[in-house]
């Protein structure tokens, strides 16, 4: 996906060109969804809507330094936290420590096929949100600790030291799950395969829902 392309389409829609807008959610469609899978299963579709909406009402305040990319999975966050106080009205919410699994149990094996993608996919919703969500745009949309660093509107150092501390809990819940130590865990190399071969999984699965 060319980011540069992004730019184009983005500065084109700001002026008012509608046909790339509806390039950009296109590209960034399948992602998104991806996104809210991991995390809500069956109701990814009605987020992803509530996602694009949003960044219609909000185009004109994207910054171009930030780009499209960047804007949309900050919104999208927004919109999954949103989300899950939309739906326990009156709860306490701590999303850097309450998990996925806490707040949206769904079986892994539903949106995963193979057994270690279940594992991880498993160990991902383990995680506190704020966690799971910066191990996923790092691994699987490739945003570097600079561009998640915009999404959270923090320092970069901030981000790097979350996603050191995200990758070693992924490691323990992952090593809990496969009956091992943490020391002993695949190199992270393995682990980034793992990933990707999840990310695909979950896409095939949107694509035949």
């Amino acid at each position: 996906m060319n980011r540069g392309d992004d730019a184009a389409l983005l500065i084109a829609w700001k002026t008012g060109e509608q046909p790339a807008g509806a390039e950009l959610f296109r590209r960034y469609y399948g992602p998104v969804l991806r996104f809210y899978m991991s995390k809500v299963g069956a109701q990814a579709n009605d987020l992803v809507q509530r996602c694009f909406l949003r960044c219609l009402e909000l185009r004109t305040r994207i910054r171009d330094e930030t780009g499209f990319r960047c804007f949309l999975f900050g919104v999208a966050r927004n919109v999954l936290l949103e989300h899950y106080r939309s739906v326990r009205v009156g709860a306490r919410f701590d999303f850097t420590e309450q998990s996925v699994e806490d707040l949206s149990p769904t079986p892994a094996s539903e949106l995963a096929h193979g057994e270690q993608s279940q594992r991880l996919l498993q160990a991902l919703r383990r995680l506190p949100v704020e966690q799971q969500i910066v191990v996923e745009l790092y691994y699987w949309e490739d945003l570097n600790a600079r561009e998640i660093a915009e999404i959270y509107e923090v320092p970069e150092p901030t981000v790097r030291t979350r996603l050191r501390r995200a990758k070693l809990r992924l490691e323990q819940e992952l090593a809990a799950l496969d009956g091992s130590s943490a020391a002993t865990l695949e190199p992270q190399t393995d682990l980034h395969a793992r990933a990707r071969q999840l990310r695909d999984e979950l896409g095939e699965s949107a694509k035949s829902g």
